[in-house]
């Protein structure tokens, strides 16, 4: 089935400005003066994450007027048309400050509440992935030709490579003992964390990314990339939405073991 060409044009437009902000973005990335602030829940926030969604904004704006903006740091533009872009900036602030390369630019688009394309942008890897529903998910690496991006699946755990964002969360939420339990099951663990370690799976490098507490905008194009693939992304009790406060991006032969062991 051929992807709506509403959906097409802005896709084609959320990789162009993914790709047009990174230069801002970058400016700022191992930059010895870069200020870093908190945010009310203790995150931080810098003028890079500010001003690239400022720039983002005004770049839709321009194009899609009667759409509407959800984005980390402003308050939400309502939709006039159904249409909604879901925007982070940089997700993986943490790993930015840190001077980090693994942190991306997202932009999911929406459309009457359903999650139909997204942009997952690395500026410091010049490397992007990107999907819509029903036309296939894309892996960009610096100015190589576009590839289809796909899951790498495996039947069993112990095969698989398991990445999650934060280890501390899961001994705070009192799930160590299911975190320890991946951990010795799995192949590899690694920290490859945020947008990141989802487009691992993705893009056919991992197999299972764990993510404890995701925001919509943590999660928006994560859903059509990660199911474009032929994989799934899903919250902890199996649902596929963005909404769910948490998230897995996995292969289709690892889903239903890693759901049992997180309902345990």
């Amino acid at each position: 089935m051929p992807v709506d060409p509403e959906i097409q044009s802005r896709l084609d437009f959320a990789v162009k400005i993914a790709r047009d902000v990174s230069p801002f973005i970058l400016e700022y990335f191992q930059n010895p003066d870069l200020v870093v602030e908190s945010k009310e829940d203790a995150t931080p926030v810098t003028v890079a994450d500010k001003g690239a969604e400022e720039k983002l904004r005004d770049l839709i704006h321009t194009v899609f007027s009667e759409d509407g903006v959800l984005g980390e740091e402003f308050e939400e533009v309502p939709s006039k048309n159904g249409y909604r872009w879901i925007l982070d900036p940089i997700d993986g602030t943490k790993s930015f400050v840190q001077g980090v390369p693994l942190f991306g630019t997202l932009i999911g688009i929406e459309h009457e509440g359903q999650a139909l394309a997204g942009v997952s942008r690395f500026p410091a890897l010049d490397e992007v992935v990107y999907a819509a529903k029903g036309g296939g998910a894309y892996w960009q690496i610096r100015n190589r030709e576009p590839r289809r991006a796909r899951v790498n699946d495996v039947p069993k755990l112990e095969q698989g490579v398991f990445c999650t964002t934060t280890m501390r969360r899961w001994a705070s939420m009192g799930r160590q003992p299911t975190f320890e339990e991946l951990c010795r099951r799995a192949k590899l663990t690694r920290g490859w964390g945020d947008c990141y370690g989802h487009c691992l799976v993705a893009t056919g490098r991992t197999q299972l990314m764990i993510d404890p507490a995701m925001s919509a905008w943590d999660a928006a194009p994560l859903l059509p990339i990660v199911e474009e693939a032929g994989g799934h992304f899903v919250t902890w009790k199996g649902e596929a939405t963005i909404y769910g406060g948490d998230g897995i991006s996995v292969v289709p032969g690892l889903k239903d073991d890693v759901l049992r062991m997180l309902a345990e």
